[in-house]
């Protein structure tokens, strides 16, 4: 058998030709390097995982400095207690958030050990739903006392969770949004939009849950959350009383472990400053921004390739400036609502919910309804942030650690009507959420080419897992923006586009 040809040589007057022909191709677009430095200000959760993910994105060699005025963690704060800590709000994470199960499991985190109880909901002279040991019968009660509300309930909560769910699939597939409004339509289409804008009262008064299980479980679910009335808007309301249905955890150690794992995994460089504004400047035909900040050490600034910020832009929360911005950065309406968290030590007043033998007191959790005479929106018997195997639950008789939520601080006659005695009382005033009003405009998103305002999702709603989620947005938004990859933003028909990737 005949050897194969050999590969014939190539006429040397062909090669120029080829050459030529070669260089008159065009040329593949070149990467656009990555950013050479980034700011983000604040280090709380938002703060935090934006820093991952865009470390993430655009790689290790970018440079992160994140800026926080007070300790990392921010909402997530604990408080010490027979040096013991606590923690004092943000305390727990639902089953579904897809992010937060992530950070737990990349920084080697372990769920802490759920430690049973019961609640139970107060109108301000009795209680009028108690949650027992038994299953069905807690079923039986909702039943008997609001036919099938309860069931209506659940299947609209579920319907809007599934669509929700459908951000984890848009965001593995690297798909990021301009505006919350576009978020939403990905998600649930106008329908979603107009959750913004009607009450979550009036939202399942329409779908047949009575007015009386609103009054009495809506009601106290989202004073218990946001310390608002059931007029939030119905997405609110709706990532809210998911919350509150499905299975909830928390961190071994405090929940803000999550925040310091996760600038310590970036290698971000965490400055202990105050950010006080940021003007607009321009670079080889880019913008580039210079970053205002306030230290022990005096004023300073630092010029940046982009900037996100995830603490709040609004008057009542800060007095950040904006200057060279044409047009303006316009001023962000909305106000914010007040939010007191005592931590008290001492001996529950059981007579004042109707048990006058504290040994009877069956309940852990109480929750309230929109009452005006109640002066506090929920109070809980909380563990510590490390629950050891041996650990169990402070009796009612014994001096437990209660964790009340109000409006207002509570004076000296309110803690003496909750408590027969008390060790301490340590008192934390926020304004931890947005005032929800059905109807408002949501905040922008992008505030220029490459500044983004993170926390805008909280007008959307607030937990941890909107947190993360809004993060991953905007660091793919970042991203694709960056390098131009305008096709993996505000795209239309995802279900569709995801289905044919796949």
């Amino acid at each position: 058998m005949a050897p194969p040809p050999a590969a014939l040589p190539l006429p040397l007057p062909l090669l120029p030709a080829l050459a030529a022909l070669l260089a008159a191709l065009p040329a593949a677009p070149a990467a656009r390097a990555a950013p050479r430095s980034i700011a983000v200000v604040g280090a709380g959760l938002g703060g935090s995982a934006v820093s991952y993910f865009l470390q993430q994105h655009f790689g290790p060699q970018v440079q992160l400095d994140v800026y926080e005025a007070a300790s990392v963690g921010g909402r997530l704060a604990t408080v010490t207690v027979n040096k013991q800590q606590y923690e004092s709000r943000g305390a727990s994470i639902h089953a579904l958030s897809l992010h937060m199960q992530d950070f737990v499991k990349i920084l080697g985190l372990k769920h802490r050990r759920e430690v049973a109880g019961k609640s139970a909901i107060f109108s301000g002279e009795h209680f009028v739903l108690e949650e027992t040991d038994w299953y069905l019968l807690n079923l039986f009660r909702l039943w008997w006392h609001y036919g099938i509300s309860f069931l209506r309930l659940q299947m609209w909560v579920e319907e809007v969770m599934e669509k929700f769910m459908r951000i984890y699939k848009y965001q593995a597939h690297g798909y990021a949004f301009s505006s919350l409004e576009e978020l939403l339509r990905s998600l649930g289409g106008e329908a979603f939009v107009n959750m913004t804008q009607r009450s979550v009262a009036e939202s399942l008064l329409e779908v047949g849950v009575t007015q009386r299980f609103v009054d009495d479980v809506i009601a106290a679910v989202l004073r218990s959350s946001y310390g608002q009335s059931v007029l939030v808007p119905a997405f609110a309301g709706a990532m809210s009383l998911a919350g509150a249905q499905g299975s909830t955890w928390a961190v071994e150690g405090g929940n803000k472990l999550v925040c310091s794992g996760l600038l310590k995994l970036t290698k971000a460089n965490v400055i202990s400053a105050r950010v006080t504004g940021i003007s607009l400047h321009s670079s080889e035909g880019r913008a580039l921004y210079q970053l205002h900040y306030e230290s022990t050490e005096g004023q300073g600034s630092a010029f940046y390739d982009m900037v996100v910020v995830t603490t709040p832009l609004h008057p009542s929360r800060s007095n950040f400036t904006f200057e060279n911005f044409d047009p303006p950065i316009a001023d962000f309406p909305g106000a914010f609502h007040p939010s007191v968290t005592s931590v008290v030590h001492g001996y529950l007043n059981s007579s004042y919910f109707g048990f006058p033998d504290p040994k009877l007191f069956p309940f852990t959790s109480i929750l309230t309804t929109d009452t005006p005479e109640l002066f506090f929106h929920a109070m809980d018997n909380i563990c510590p942030v490390n629950v050891s195997a041996a650990f169990r639950r402070k009796q009612p008789q014994e001096a437990a650690v209660w964790r009340v939520l109000s409006r207002q601080p509570l004076d000296k006659q309110q803690l003496k009507t909750l408590f027969r005695s008390y060790y301490s009382v340590q008192v934390a005033e926020r304004q931890s959420h947005p005032r929800y009003d059905a109807g408002r405009a949501l905040p922008p998103i992008v505030l220029h080419h490459n500044l983004f305002y993170l926390s805008a999702v909280e007008w959307l709603a607030s937990s941890m897992e909107m947190v993360a989620v809004a993060a991953k947005n905007v660091a793919l938004l970042a991203y694709n923006r960056w390098h131009q990859e305008l096709d993996k933003i505000d795209q239309k028909d995802l279900m569709h586009k995801v289905k044919t990737e796949l």
